[in-house]
């Protein structure tokens, strides 16, 4: 583990039973390791979790994109690394490199976030950390940034009612269970003949226990949009890049 105070890594063990059906890391998977770093890093600078929850704040994960030349398979160790590129009284752009065993580059991540009052679900100032100011990386991040996600002119719908287990600590529903809901809209030979070689979500509202939403997605070609929507209200929007692989 490297705790330089600009820089934050962390590996892990890809065991048989976090893999997908293809015997690789699910997506889901990923986003929670960028979760985890994340946070073990604010950690370090005595603005995570436990330490913005005294007054009652939190950190909120408002977007990721990630592209990933291959994912970790089974039994297979990974790496990890995290950096701020920049940071505002608004949000901290927080980027990520994903490497394999050997220390190779597999895929990079960048994520936006932002801190929230956990009563009211307002955004906070957070210009009054300036250990994070202090310590912005100029390491690079050659992945493009997220596009802008827009409402779907057209689409097919599935529906979803949200249940026990897709809520989380803060009682509404967890990050990965909105990607776990889009990625169940394709079928198994699908996933088998595909792997995902670009993702977007932008987070845009909460959804709680017992929400019946409308799960909406567009294709085209190797591309697929989507967004869940609560009544007249996107919860979030996503972006798929597939590309062929097929599962032997």
């Amino acid at each position: 583990m490297n705790n330089l105070s600009k820089e934050y890594s962390a590996s892990y063990f890809l065991t048989p039973g976090e893999c997908d059906s293809q015997q690789r890391m699910p997506i889901t998977v990923l986003v929670d390791r960028i979760i985890e770093v994340a946070t073990l890093h604010a950690n370090t600078w005595n603005v995570g979790f436990s330490e913005l929850a005294k007054s009652g704040q939190t950190w909120v994960l408002s977007r990721v994109t990630f592209e990933m030349h291959r994912y970790p398979r089974i039994n297979e160790y990974y790496t990890l690394t995290t950096w701020i590129e920049s940071y505002n009284k608004h949000f901290s752009e927080r980027n990520f490199a994903i490497c394999d065993v050997d220390g190779s580059v597999i895929g990079y991540a960048r994520t936006i976030w932002v801190v929230i009052d956990t009563i009211t679900r307002a955004s906070v100032d957070i210009s009054r950390f300036g250990y994070i100011a202090d310590n912005i990386s100029d390491r690079e991040c050659p992945i493009a940034k997220q596009s802008r996600l827009r409402p779907l002119p057209e689409y097919e719908a599935t529906h979803y009612r949200f249940r026990y287990t897709d809520i989380d600590f803060n009682r509404h529903v967890n990050s990965c269970r909105y990607i776990d809901v889009l990625l169940n809209q394709w079928p198994l030979d699908f996933h088998d003949n595909h792997r995902i070689a670009r993702f977007e979500i932008a987070y845009m509202k909460e959804a709680y226990f017992g929400d019946e939403v409308e799960v909406r997605s567009h294709t085209d070609g190797n591309e697929t949009t989507a967004e869940i929507i609560n009544g007249n209200e996107a919860l979030c929007r996503a972006r798929f890049i597939f590309t062929d692989e097929h599962y032997q």
